[in-house]
C-alpha cells in the first residue's frame, strides 16, 4: 500500500468515526414557521394547521399526518382504532447504512405510530365508515407487511359489518427493507378488495394525496369504485427521470399530476381538502339512496382469535352487564332498526342481533346465564383464544342452486325468533 493510499484510508476512517450532527426537523412538526413547497412563501404553522395545511399564497396542499386527517374527516369522539398495537419485525435482518430495526424505532419515536398507516372506524357526518389513513412521515409511507395486514383486516372488517371503505393513500411504494414480503401485500389487499367489491357489493372510495407512487399505486390505490385526488398531487408508478431515460423523450411539465391523470381518465374527481368531508358525505348518501341496488353476500369468512385488548374489553363489558342483569326482570333488545315490523322473519333480524354484542347477551341471559356456572365466560374466552371460526354463508344443493338455510333456520324456526316476536309485539 502506498503512503497516499494509507493517508486516504485514514481520512475516510476519521470521517466515519466522527460524531454525527443531528439536523433539526424540517417537516414543520417543530418550530413556528415553515415554507410552502410550491411558491416558497413563509407560513405560520399554527394558522397553517387551522387552514388544513393549505398554503395561503398559492393554495398548494402541503403534507398532512394521519392524525390531522382523522381530526378533519371523522366526527369528534367517534374514532375507534383497529389493530393499533400491530408492530413490524425484521424478517430479512436488513441493513444498509443503519439496521432496519433502528430505522423503525426512530420512525416510531418521531411519529408516535407503530407503522405507516392508521386504520379504524368512525362517523363521517353521522355515517359509519371504515377508514385507513397512510402517514408519509413514517418511512415515506412505505408499504410493509404490517401496513398490508392492517389494511387487509380493515377491508375484511368492513365486509363483515357492511361499512363503506375509505383509504387515504400517501406512500412512496413498497418497503424495500422487507423485500418480497412487502410485494406480497399488493396481492393480499387486492384479493380482500375483490370480495368486498364484487361479492359484498360495497362502496370503496380511494383518496390519492401527494405523493402516491410505486406499489401502492399499482394495487389498492387505483382499485376504488370512486378515485378522488387532491389538487396537484403527485401520482405515478415509476419516477419521472426513469421514464424519461427509458423512453428517451421529454415528458410534459404536468406529467404525473392529479390534473394530468384526470384529463386522461385515471381519476374521477379532484376535490380540494376543505371540501373533502362534505364531498364524501354527499357521495355516500347518494350511493345509499340509489335505486336498482344489487344485494351482495359474503362467500366465506374467518373469525380470528381474539387479542389481549379485545379480551380485556369483553371482560369489562361482561362484568358491567352482569351487574345490571340481576336488576332487570326481563331482557331488552337494543334497537338497531326503527321499524321492527318490517324485519320480522327476515335475515335482517339475524343481522340486528349480531351487530350488537349486548343484544346477544340480553337475549340468552334470561334462560341460560343465571343457571350456568360462574366460569362460563372464562371457558368462552379460552375457546375463542384456541380456535378459529370459519363459515360459508351459502352452499350449493344437488341442483346447483345457492342456499342459505342457516339464516332461515336461525330466524324462522328457532326459539330466538319467537322471543323476538314476543318482545316486539309487546
Amino acid at each position: 500500500m502506498s503512503i497516499l493510499a494509507w493517508i486516504e484510508d485514514q481520512r475516510k476512517l476519521k470521517l466515519l468515526n466522527a460524531p454525527k450532527y443531528n439536523h433539526p426537523a424540517s417537516d414543520g412538526s417543530q418550530g413556528l414557521w415553515t415554507r410552502c413547497d410550491n411558491c416558497g412563501v413563509i407560513l405560520y404553522i399554527k394558522h397553517l394547521k387551522e387552514n388544513q395545511r393549505v398554503c395561503f399564497g398559492c393554495g398548494y396542499h402541503l403534507q398532512m399526518n394521519s392524525q390531522e386527517r382523522i381530526e378533519n374527516l371523522i366526527d369528534i369522539g367517534t374514532w375507534r382504532s383497529l389493530d393499533e398495537t400491530l408492530s413490524p419485525c425484521d424478517p430479512l435482518e436488513f441493513k444498509d447504512q443503519k439496521n432496519y430495526t433502528e430505522r423503525l424505532k426512530e420512525a416510531q419515536e418521531r411519529t408516535g405510530l407503530q407503522d405507516a398507516v392508521q386504520t379504524g372506524t368512525g362517523l363521517l357526518d353521522g355515517i359509519p365508515v371504515a377508514i385507513g389513513i397512510m402517514d408519509f412521515n413514517f418511512m415515506g409511507g412505505s408499504m410493509g407487511s404490517v401496513v398490508g395486514e392492517k389494511i387487509t383486516r380493515l377491508i375484511e372488517y368492513a365486509t363483515q359489518e357492511g361499512l363503506t371503505l375509505i383509504l387515504i393513500c400517501a406512500s412512496g411504494g413498497a418497503r424495500m427493507q422487507e423485500g418480497i414480503f412487502s410485494l406480497m401485500q399488493m396481492a393480499k389487499i387486492s384479493a380482500a378488495l375483490q370480495v368486498y367489491q364484487s361479492s359484498a357489493n360495497l362502496l370503496y372510495i380511494s383518496i390519492l394525496t401527494s405523493p402516491t407512487t410505486g406499489g401502492v399505486t399499482a394495487s389498492f390505490a387505483m382499485l376504488g369504485d370512486l378515485i378522488i385526488a387532491e389538487p396537484k398531487a403527485l401520482i405515478g408508478f415509476a419516477g419521472r427521470r426513469v421514464i424519461e431515460q427509458t423512453l428517451q423523450e421529454q415528458l410534459p411539465e404536468d406529467f404525473q399530476t392529479a390534473e394530468y391523470l384526470l384529463h386522461h381518465g385515471l381519476l374521477d374527481l379532484i376535490v380540494p381538502r376543505s371540501f373533502l368531508k362534505q364531498a364524501l358525505s354527499e357521495t355516500i348518501t347518494l350511493y345509499k339512496d340509489a335505486p336498482f341496488k344489487k344485494i351482495g353476500f359474503i362467500p366465506y369468512g374467518i373469525q380470528k382469535n381474539i387479542s389481549f385488548i379485545t379480551e380485556e374489553k369483553l371482560r369489562r363489558k361482561w362484568k358491567e352487564w352482569s351487574q345490571d342483569l340481576f336488576k332487570k326482570d326481563k331482557f331488552e333488545i337494543v334497537p338497531f332498526q326503527n321499524d321492527h315490523q318490517k324485519i320480522i322473519n327476515s335475515e335482517f333480524v339475524y343481522r340486528e342481533i349480531l351487530l350488537s354484542f349486548k343484544n346477544i347477551f340480553n337475549i340468552f341471559s334470561e334462560n341460560f346465564l343465571k343457571n350456568l356456572d360462574s366460569d362460563l365466560f372464562n371457558k368462552a374466552i379460552f375457546l375463542a383464544n384456541q380456535e378459529k371460526i370459519e363459515w360459508r354463508a351459502f352452499y350449493t344443493d344437488k341442483n346447483g342452486n345457492l342456499k342459505s338455510n342457516f339464516l332461515e333456520n336461525l330466524v324462522t324456526k328457532s326459539f330466538l325468533n319467537e322471543k323476538l316476536k314476543y318482545q316486539i309485539k309487546k
